[in-house]
Parts: C-alpha cells; sequence; structure tokens
C-alpha cells in the first residue's frame, strides 16, 4: 500500500515537472516570437525613416511588392520591383531594379545588409531607359539611423554600364567597385566630417576617354570638411554649404595604377564661387611618359594658347621656327616634367613629384594642361 503510494506520488512530480517544462518551452517559444516581431518592427521603423529622409532630399522609393520574412533569427524584407524618382530640378530621373533585399540581425536591427538583383536601368521620368547597369552580385551596408546616420557602403562584383538608347555602347566596367560614405568628425547635426572612399579594380571607361580603356585600379579617398550639418539635401547643395563656408576637400589617400603607370597624391581643394575645384594635390608619378601618351597631352601643349603665342613670337623672327617649337614641345614633354619635377621613387620605380593644380575648370600636371573638370554646382 504504501509503496503505491509512493509510486503515485513519484508520477504525480513527474508530471508537474513534464507540465513546467511545456510552459517553460512555450512562454519562451511565445517570448521569441514578440522579440523578433518588435525586432521587425525596428527594422521597419527604420526602413521608413530611411525612406523619409531621401523624400526630404528630393529622391522618392517605392516597391511593387514588400515582404518581411526570416524568422526566428533574422529579420528580411523584400522589395520587388523597386523604382526612385530623383528630383534633381536640373537633371530629373527615374531609377528601376528588380528589387532588393534587406537583412537585419534580431539583435541588431538598425544594422541593415541587402543585396541588389539587377538589373538597372536610369531614364528621363516617365521615359524609356538610357542607361542600363547591370552585376554579378551586389551588396549594400547601413549602419545607424535615419536621425544618426553612420556608415553605408555599396559593393559591385562585375558592374557594367550601358548606354542603350540608339545603339548599345559600353561605358563603364569592372571586376569589382565598392564606394562608402561614413561620419568621422563632429556629428550629424554640427559640423560634420564625412568621408567618401572609392575603390576600383579592373575598371574600363570607353565612354570616357580612350585612354581610360585599359585598366585601372583605383584608391582614393576624401573629406569634406565645411558642413554645417549633414540633414538631407541634394550633393550639389552640400558643396554650395562647403563653398559658402571656405571649406575643403581634403584628398587623404589616392592611388591610381593603369599598366606601367602609378600616380599616388594628398592634398587639399577648395571650390570657386561657380562650383569649380581650386587648389593643388601634391602628387607621384611612376611611369609618366605612356600615360601623357595616352592622354595626348603632346596634343594639348601644341594647341594651348600659351604655345601659341609662344609660336607666333618665333615665326615673327623667322618663319617657320613656330612649328619647329611645337613639335619639340611635344616630343619632349615627358623629359621636360621630369626636369621640372622633383626625382624620387614610388614602389621601387623611378617617379617624379609634382603639383597637380585645378585652376576653374583646368587640369595642369605641373606645367601640363591635362584636362577638365566639371562644376560641382
Amino acid at each position: 500500500m504504501a509503496r503505491n503510494a509512493a509510486s503515485f506520488q513519484s508520477r504525480r512530480r513527474m508530471g508537474r515537472g513534464y507540465t513546467v517544462a511545456v510552459f517553460v518551452l512555450f512562454a519562451l517559444v511565445g517570448g521569441w516570437i514578440l522579440l523578433w516581431k518588435f525586432a521587425a518592427g525596428k527594422v521597419d521603423e527604420t526602413l521608413n525613416g530611411w525612406r523619409a529622409r531621401e523624400a526630404q532630399a528630393g529622391r522618392a522609393y517605392a516597391c511593387g511588392t514588400q515582404t518581411v520574412g526570416g524568422f526566428p533569427f533574422r529579420i528580411v524584407v523584400g522589395c520587388n520591383d523597386l523604382s526612385a524618382v530623383f528630383h534633381d530640378r536640373a537633371l530629373p530621373f527615374e531609377v528601376k531594379t528588380r528589387g532588393i533585399h534587406v537583412e537585419a540581425e534580431l539583435y541588431r536591427p538598425t544594422e541593415l545588409n541587402g543585396t541588389f538583383t539587377g538589373p538597372l536601368t536610369i531614364a528621363d521620368p516617365g521615359q524609356q531607359p538610357v542607361l542600363a547597369a547591370d552585376w554579378r552580385h551586389g551588396t549594400v551596408s547601413l549602419q545607424g539611423t535615419p536621425i544618426s546616420p553612420k556608415e553605408l557602403r555599396l559593393s559591385f562584383d562585375g558592374p557594367t554600364l550601358d548606354r542603350v538608347d540608339g545603339a548599345r555602347s559600353n561605358l563603364f566596367s569592372a571586376k569589382r567597385l565598392e564606394v562608402t560614405g561614413r561620419l568621422v568628425g563632429g556629428s550629424v547635426t554640427d559640423n560634420p566630417v564625412v568621408e567618401l572612399a572609392l575603390r576600383l579594380e579592373r575598371g574600363s571607361l570607353p565612354g570616357l576617354h580612350p585612354a581610360a580603356i585599359p585598366p585601372i585600379n583605383a584608391d582614393i579617398a576624401v573629406h569634406l570638411r565645411g558642413l554645417h550639418d549633414f540633414r538631407p539635401k541634394p550633393w550639389p547643395q552640400r558643396f554650395r554649404d562647403i563653398q559658402a563656408a571656405n571649406g575643403r576637400i581634403e584628398i587623404t589617400r589616392g592611388r591610381v595604377k593603369q599598366g606601367e603607370t602609378i600616380a599616388t597624391g594628398t592634398g587639399a581643394l577648395s571650390l570657386t564661387a561657380d562650383g569649380y575645384l581650386q587648389g593643388q594635390v601634391q602628387v607621384t608619378v611612376a611611369g609618366l611618359e605612356p600615360f601623357l601618351k595616352a592622354i595626348g597631352a603632346a596634343q594639348m601643349v601644341q594647341k594651348s594658347q600659351g604655345m601659341d603665342k609662344f609660336a607666333g613670337f618665333l615665326d615673327r623672327l623667322s618663319p617657320g621656327l613656330g612649328d619647329v617649337a611645337r613639335r619639340e614641345a611635344g616630343a619632349n614633354l615627358a623629359a621636360g616634367i621630369n626636369m621640372l619635377g622633383e626625382p624620387t621613387t614610388l614602389e621601387g620605380k623611378h617617379a617624379v613629384a609634382l603639383p597637380l593644380r585645378f585652376e576653374q575648370g583646368a587640369v595642369f600636371l605641373g606645367p601640363i594642361p591635362i584636362g577638365r573638370t566639371p562644376p560641382l554646382f
């Protein structure tokens, strides 16, 4: 009798134990579901905040369909048939792509990582595409909140950009492209210092210049100083703010390699009242001659206003002497620059150090004109 009672008590204790275990299990599952829903709500709130911030800068985003998933350990938000209209007063345009999927860890809902699905088209609002971009793999990483953004990173493997209105032509291709923007000083509301960085691996830009067709590797970082805050606004307006505050664009890291030519440089530039870069960057160049030949520097020198005046003066002294000076200027250009610059070495190669000057849209390597830059606003 006593043995049966003890056995009954034991079964009762086991039953209570199972009941408590089941209750705890359901409580944990229910709590996890609530936590996931809370985090999913935070991710959705963060995305909506970023969308509202972009709208203040004239960039309106829309999804054809939106999905939320990833339970139990992640939050994944999918936006299919993504479109964006950029309401720039000077050049409004519309972007469309197949979609983007953004995900966040359950315990870090404000750190977003996503993947883009190409192709992406660019057109005048409501018109047929003018440009089309595609890639093998594209990612985006976003840290911070809409009120206090910290870093945005875009990475693309195998990116291409083609002109598609009329005869299709390639404008850009690369093995890899990475663009990063982050806050490196101040705060979003008080004198922020913003770093913009570009990493390019085997990039080719046949639409820019024949000299930009051979593969280019680049690693460049600039700091923007002079911003009062980082409120949403178009980039031309940000550059106007920098100019009005006598700010500057600091090149803190710069390395470009193409074939035998390697160039590195650092320096600071300002902006003129009409938006042109002004100032100089100290550069060191190895393999200068093939670069000058590729950009047609000799022809630019021979056709420059300074050369015209000098040749005209020589022709007045002796007819035909000006043409001889033009030919000699082109033939001995690289040697002349090497004599004007400071001899040095770069990555084990003979090199020359000299200034890269920006003056009202014109760019000079030492005394030699090598191109022009557009205004930033």
